[in-house]
């Protein structure tokens, strides 16, 4: 097997803990490598918290959560494209944006591998976790609960990518036919989102509330970051008033009353984030590698590679909702001076940016302090909208849609009847959550992909790319265990 692809079963932690090990995630580096031949190293408070850290470290990588993610969750959307130069193709985000992908296309790989990469760690903690006796049970148990989130969050990201996967539950023995079987071999996606649902569940129940965790542990995974996760997957599984639940157990945020505020370092973990991935710029390595250089303005006046520019497409739903409110916090143009007095070049490459990926402090530099936010408590609102008005409680989801349109300062939806409703919906999200690497799964998991698409430009294979290709490199290492998914 090649390690390079699937890492799961190295037995030794070498490269486990590749980051600096500190009770904040926040300041991990790439600093330290140790070995698993003693654990009585880690045999501590310290210890147990590490094997935690470096799950939380991997959505660090470049692979994990840059160049790649970016491509596969936005710029194969409506709601951006390529950008940068035509020159510049990104390696192969102009494959990616004109939807003529394949098995070999590098950023499958990346988001596969890296991935995985992240549950191997997660396995390797909740292995070891129970033997590390002298750190104490209480903490223990919250990392468990952690290791089990930040797991999930990793399934859920792989099935909605690729369908059915390989459920790798534990760590492999080496030599071992049946783990090698585990690693090689697909499951359903109703088992790997079955997995998913327990260890949320799980997680859900050993989690603090936010309101619990110190200064130095903020940013860490909560009891309502489990509960809206698992709003989430219901949602994506049509289980409608198990979502409504989840979303009822998701207590104690509040919408930020200014939008653009959440995106600035003040609005970081704040009252309406429920969870996010941790940026520093203050050190180099402990940002989200890339996550800003590779989005930000490029050309004449500006800083950046200038990729995953948004659509005029994007830009024109905004401005039809009357909605400048979130359009201008979320797109940037050419000429336009920006929350800190910087100016974007009027001679910028393309007309569009992102403007929630920007730093202030760390523009131009590889580590920056922006984080990515990925559950927030305005999306909890439209999953139980949602949730509810398929339930067929319409007039209950409305006001909750309203309290989303409310805080972007438009007017109440106009829309009444379950049809309309569902559709209004739809239409917040994108423009709620755009560029917060949703998208391109929404459009799929309501049906909606193969018309705005092409209102877009671009063409959308039904019965194809609903899922993204395995990576052909884990098909040929699967020798016949794997199949590739349909029409690939």
């Amino acid at each position: 097997m090649k390690k390079k692809y699937i890492i799961i079963s190295a037995l030794v932690l070498t490269g486990l803990f590749n980051q600096s090990c500190s009770e904040d995630f926040i300041d991990v580096a790439p600093t330290e490598q140790v070995s698993a031949e003693d654990l009585s190293l880690y045999n501590n408070n310290e210890g147990a918290t590490n094997f935690v850290n470096s799950i939380y470290a991997k959505f660090l990588d470049w692979d994990m959560s840059t160049f790649s993610w970016i491509g596969v969750t936005s710029i194969t959307s409506d709601d951006a494209d390529k950008g940068s130069t035509p020159g510049d193709t990104g390696s192969d985000k102009d494959i990616l944006d004109a939807l003529t992908f394949t098995p070999s296309t590098p950023s499958f790989e990346s988001l596969f591998s890296s991935n995985y990469q992240g549950i191997n760690r997660a396995n390797q903690a909740l292995k070891y976790l129970p033997q590390l006796t002298n750190a104490d049970q209480n903490l223990r148990n919250r990392l468990t609960g952690e290791a089990k989130f930040l797991r999930a969050f990793m399934y859920f990201t792989l099935v909605r990518s690729f369908g059915d996967v390989p459920l790798i539950d534990h760590v492999p023995v080496l030599g071992n036919e049946e783990d090698v079987d585990m690693q090689l071999t697909r499951k359903s996606k109703e088992e790997v989102y079955a997995f998913i649902e327990k260890d949320l569940l799980d997680a859900a129940a050993a989690l603090p509330n936010k309101s619990e965790y110190g200064t130095a542990d903020i940013g860490r995974a909560t009891k309502g970051a489990a509960h809206a996760l698992l709003a989430k997957v219901y949602l994506y599984q049509k289980k409608w008033q198990l979502a409504v639940d989840q979303c009822n157990l998701v207590t104690g945020y509040s919408l930020t009353p200014s939008f653009i505020e959440i995106y600035k370092v003040t609005g970081e973990n704040n009252a309406e984030s429920i969870f996010e991935i941790q940026g520093s710029g203050i050190e180099t390595g402990k940002g989200i590698q890339q996550y800003t250089q590779v989005q930000g303005a490029r050309g004449t006046g500006g800083w950046g590679w200038g990729f995953n520019t948004p659509t005029q497409n994007l830009y024109d739903a905004f401005t039809a909702e009357g909605d400048t409110e979130r359009r201008d916090a979320t797109i940037m143009k050419r000429g336009m001076t920006l929350y800190d007095g910087r100016v974007v070049g009027a001679d910028a490459d393309n007309p569009y940016y992102n403007y929630k990926a920007y730093s202030s402090a760390y523009t131009t530099q590889s580590s920056t302090d922006t984080n990515i936010r990925y559950l927030r408590y305005a999306e909890v609102l439209l999953i139980k909208a949602e949730a509810l008005n398929e339930l067929g409680q319409t007039s209950a989801a409305i006001p909750l849609l309203n309290q989303v349109r409310q805080r972007a300062k438009i007017n109440d939806t106009t829309a009444s009847s379950q049809a309309d409703v569902r559709l209004a919906i739809w239409k917040e999200r994108r423009l709620e959550l755009a560029f917060e690497h949703d998208r391109w799964f929404d459009l799929v998991r309501t049906g909606q992909a193969e018309s705005a698409m092409a209102a877009n430009g671009k063409t959308f294979i039904v019965g194809k790319h609903e899922v993204f290709p395995l990576p052909q490199t884990f098909i040929t290492e699967a020798k016949g265990r794997s199949k590739q998914n349909l029409n690939y």
